[in-house]
């Protein structure tokens, strides 16, 4: 009788060191997508910290020539429709639902009304 309980004992423990395994294999998953997720919102924070620097090198130079090409330059930055549709073409939401957000491939209506408004 004790060599069947520990028998049935120790194939519990290996049933539960398998779930252990597929548990720490999903986490191992989460942890790499989340790190993949985190290197592309420093990519994407480094290029949009370099733009707003080029664009606050430019608007000084242009305020100081005349006030005219001044706002001409500030309308100019209505290229954010530009911005926003590449960023929806690169994955990632432009709508106020889930705005920033990957859409994982898939096309969002939200989105597109947005774009299509903005035209």
């Amino acid at each position: 009788m004790k060599e069947k309980n520990f028998l049935d004992t120790v194939m519990e423990f290996e049933q539960q060191l398998q779930s252990m395994q597929e548990q720490f294999s999903e986490l191992k998953a989460v942890v790499a997508r989340t790190m993949e997720e985190h290197h592309a919102l420093q990519l994407e924070n480094h290029h949009l910290r370099a733009r707003l620097d080029e664009f606050h090198q430019a608007v000084p130079e242009v305020a100081a020539v005349d006030p005219v090409k001044l706002k001409k330059a500030v309308m100019d930055i209505g290229e954010g429709y530009d911005n926003l549709a590449r960023l929806y073409h690169e994955g990632y939401h432009v709508c106020n639902v889930h705005f920033g957000s990957s859409r994982k491939g898939d096309d969002c209506l939200f989105c597109l009304s947005f774009l299509n408004k903005q035209n």
